[in-house]
């Protein structure tokens, strides 16, 4: 018999929302339960509720504290968590290019010597992976992805830098991501895609979603130049894998 999974703990965030954690470490299998809850939550249609927001390892409820209390949101919340949640939705898959080092990853030959690979071998485990979409956030389209290679796993950088290009494609602690805007970043940056994961002038605005899944493939600089052009006058660039 399977040992029952631990209830959440719910957690005040100011007076018009609660957190609802499932783990205190980034986890696929919390991951999956926020999301499934988030799913049900939708379904259930609970009076006050204004927004979900999933992460990693929690799911952020924003409510009417005038049409619901934090009590009894809380109690919905803990049951919708213990029952089962309606399917979620089959999964996307999206190839995604990637130019990898040059001036598109910066940092790809440190990673190489840090991680006692060469280049190659980075790339060639990079684009190995199969990911998951764990959440967005950060800023507009930030995509992190579970499911690194655990010999690409490396710690942040000691010092984040204040600017790092739009499209870039880092590796940060155990997880890899795609970070559509340019923004300050501590993460090693292996390259770069032309894939807008958020365009504000083109339908969809969001192109990933949380439970899709992402592998990438190589690409050199002057492909990547013609891409990019195309995808900034609203070409989804990225290919959507057929089941």
């Amino acid at each position: 018999m399977a040992t029952p999974l631990p209830a959440p703990r719910l957690l005040p965030s100011g007076d018009s929302a609660v957190t609802v954690e499932f783990s205190r470490n980034i986890d696929d299998t919390a991951n999956q339960r926020v999301l499934a809850l988030d799913r049900a939550l939708a379904a259930a249609s609970v009076a006050g509720v204004t927004e979900a927001v999933p992460t990693y390892r929690s799911l952020l409820v924003h409510y009417d504290p005038e049409t619901i209390d934090f009590g009894t949101l809380g109690e919905k919340l803990l049951a919708l968590a213990a029952a089962p949640a309606p399917p979620a939705a089959k999964a996307r898959h999206w190839r995604v290019p990637v130019a990898y080092g040059g001036e598109n990853g910066i940092d790809l030959e440190d990673v190489a010597k840090a991680l006692n690979l060469t280049p190659g071998e980075v790339v060639a485990r990079h684009t190995s992976g199969d990911y998951r979409v764990a959440m967005i956030g950060f800023t507009p389209g930030w995509s992190y992805l579970s499911g690194l290679d655990k010999s690409l796993h490396m710690s942040r950088r000691q010092n984040p830098r204040v600017f790092t290009p739009a499209g870039t494609v880092s590796i940060g602690g155990v997880q890899t991501g795609i970070q559509c805007l340019a923004a300050p970043s501590g993460w090693h940056l292996l390259g770069r895609t032309p894939v807008r994961t958020f365009h504000l002038h083109r339908e969809p605005i969001f192109l990933t979603e949380p439970g899709d899944r992402i592998t990438f493939y190589q690409i050199d600089a002057k492909t990547f130049a013609e891409l990019d052009r195309a995808a900034e006058a609203g070409e989804i660039i990225a290919e959507l894998v057929a089941a």
